[in-house]
């Protein structure tokens, strides 16, 4: 089984290195990884894997059955054999933009369930863009410009993120109602891994985030559209941090 070594706190990592426990010339597993599995609406990391007389580009990571495959290029070289150490590099500006955007997403999402009672219902990030689909709602172009305003004045307070793991009673207990999809979460997964943003937000998530929200930059949200009755779909990009 692969560690997952960003978790809880460590997603600023992008420079490490591991020992390989499995290797084809399709994809590599490591014994403990700072690569971030595509899951949860968030794109996998992209970058390197180096060993001594080999080298491959990471173009997917994926979990399968407890291990996490580094999906990679061509090898240059020979494929590495079990045991030996090799070099991760995470192409650090596109961990970058989606660890804002995701945490971009929070505070959207976070504003649209205070104001409107909208739960997020999904959510898919990109390096430049981003969407959220809430529900139940029915946005006006007013209430567009409320959530971008308010989603900005949150960011401006440049309140501090932790990530960290909390029991998952805890959590049960301290999540605000619409807030999570907790119940798709498997009830052996105790505890949780949160990311609460100081005095605003509190929610279970894997994914990779700031550590403050000033380092998001301003949301600009740039379209809404109509999923069906009563979902809207949110679409923004981030402005300069």
């Amino acid at each position: 089984m692969s560690e997952q070594r960003y978790l809880p706190d460590a997603d600023g990592v992008t420079e490490f290195e591991a020992t390989v426990a499995e290797a084809t010339d399709e994809y590599v597993v490591l014994d403990g990884t700072y690569f971030y599995p595509e899951g949860g609406g968030q794109p996998a990391d992209h970058g390197a894997l180096e060993w001594d007389g080999g080298r491959a580009e990471v173009t997917n990571v994926r979990k399968n059955h407890g291990d996490v495959r580094h999906y990679v290029a061509e090898i240059e070289g020979e494929v590495p054999d079990s045991g030996e150490t090799v070099r991760g590099e995470i192409d650090a500006e596109r961990r970058d933009a989606h660890r804002r955007m995701h945490t971009a997403q929070h505070v959207v999402s976070r504003v649209v369930l205070d104001e409107f009672g909208g739960e997020t219902a999904g959510n898919q990030i990109h390096a430049d863009r981003s969407r959220i689909d809430f529900e139940p709602v029915d946005f006006s172009e007013e209430d567009v410009e409320t959530i971008e305003e308010l989603s900005n004045e949150a960011i401006e307070r440049d309140l501090s993120v932790t990530k960290a793991e909390r029991p998952r009673e805890e959590v049960e207990s301290r999540v605000d109602e619409g807030r999570s999809l907790l119940h798709l979460i498997p009830d052996h997964v105790d505890p949780l891994r949160v990311v609460e943003v100081e005095a605003f937000d509190y929610c279970p998530c894997g994914g990779t985030h700031v550590d403050s929200l000033g380092e998001i930059g301003r949301v600009r949200i740039t379209d809404r559209t109509s999923k069906g009755a009563d979902t809207e779909r949110i679409e923004f990009v981030l402005d300069d941090a």
